[in-house]
């Protein structure tokens, strides 16, 4: 009887003994689980994405949040000037934390790339969302948002009969009427380099100097101060960007909406070489710590849905052929542009303000 007594006391304390480790056991889990609020592990799988940007626009902003909360990926933001990004990313060197560089026109995307800051994008998807003239012809950055540099006239003392090409604003009858923004602005650096590759350095310089003797006034401001000049009589017609406009047309302030109501929109060389259109696009920096979210996010931009945000923001034409432009752009009508891809206007940005200074263009 002893034995068997001594028998069940002993399954008695090993049942306990399992009970108490099994409870003791769950404790211990519920210890190591996550505090809410935070993320767990497929986040922390799911890393982050650094943008040097010098963008500035809250639909940017708005996209980058859809992207996290899609796929994860926190996406973090350095703003600043391009060149003070560039000189960021050389100052950094291996060290630096940049993915992508974002910021507008091509020849500052070429600064990056010409200071070896970027490396080749592999992506099938960019290559089929976005058109090869929109892209570096080494894939080291890809085009995002497109604008057109336009002719933009008073509709009450231009008849648009009267406009034709950029290079017909050299002529007698436009002197005094002209109005652009300074030869240092990137815009028309990037304008003569297509010149250049379309013309020849001679054609070029010749048109640089012309459009200088006509111009209304010294270069000043930016492209909407340009569209106000033209309202205030200084002069008759500007050379700007159609996304300042759209801008315009749509801002809250009227007085901005006034401006831009008396304009009318003109694309040049419709019957030539083209009106001349610009990007802002994504370089793929060269020492990404975090390469693969980086090609993820690039994806991301030029998918239709996210075009479509771009272009109804912003005011600028998408990159992907698949999607319409904003209203406001589309009764502007549809325009030929200029055949070059967009790597040669940061190639001949260096000659272009070479020939500017030396028509003594300011």
């Amino acid at each position: 009887m002893l034995n068997k007594k001594y028998l069940f006391m002993m399954m008695a304390l090993i049942m306990t003994a399992v009970v108490l480790a099994a409870c003791g056991g769950d404790d211990a889990s519920q210890d190591s689980e996550q505090p809410e609020g935070t993320s767990g592990q497929g986040d922390e799988e799911a890393g982050e994405v650094n943008i040097y940007t010098s963008r500035h626009y809250d639909v940017d902003d708005e996209i980058y949040s859809d992207f996290t909360a899609e796929t994860g990926i926190e996406v973090n933001i350095i703003n600043g000037s391009a060149d003070e990004l560039i000189e960021r990313m050389n100052r950094e060197g291996e060290a630096s934390e940049a993915d992508l560089f974002f910021t507008a026109d091509a020849g500052r995307l070429h600064r990056a790339k010409d200071q070896d800051l970027l490396q080749p994008i592999e992506s099938e998807t960019i290559q089929e969302n976005v058109p090869e003239n929109l892209r570096d012809r080494d894939n080291e950055w890809v085009g995002l948002t497109q604008r057109a540099r336009i002719i933009a006239y008073h509709k009450d003392r231009v008849d648009p009969e009267e406009l034709s090409t950029y290079e017909a604003l050299t002529e007698p009858e436009w002197e005094d009427r002209v109005l652009i923004r300074s030869s240092e602005n990137v815009y028309n650096e990037s304008l003569l380099a297509s010149f250049i590759e379309l013309h020849g350095r001679e054609e070029a310089k010749d048109w640089a100097q012309g459009l200088n003797d006509n111009l209304a006034r010294s270069p000043q401001g930016g492209d909407r101060d340009q569209a106000r000049a033209i309202v205030a009589g200084e002069g008759d017609v500007a050379i700007m960007n159609t996304y300042y406009l759209g801008g315009m047309l749509n801002s809250p302030d009227e007085e901005e909406v006034n401006v831009a109501e008396q304009l009318g929109v003109f694309f040049p060389n419709q019957e030539t070489t083209g009106a001349h259109i610009n990007v802002s696009g994504i370089g793929f920096v060269g020492n990404s710590p975090n390469p693969e979210n980086a090609i993820e996010l690039l994806e991301y931009l030029t998918t239709e849905d996210v075009q479509e945000v771009f272009a109804g923001a912003n005011y600028e034409y998408p990159v992907n052929p698949n999607v319409e432009a904003a209203d406001v752009l589309n009764e502007w009508g549809e325009f030929e542009d200029q055949e070059i891809n967009l790597s040669i206007l940061g190639e001949n940005s260096a000659e272009a303000t070479r020939v500017f200074n030396e028509v003594g263009f300011q």
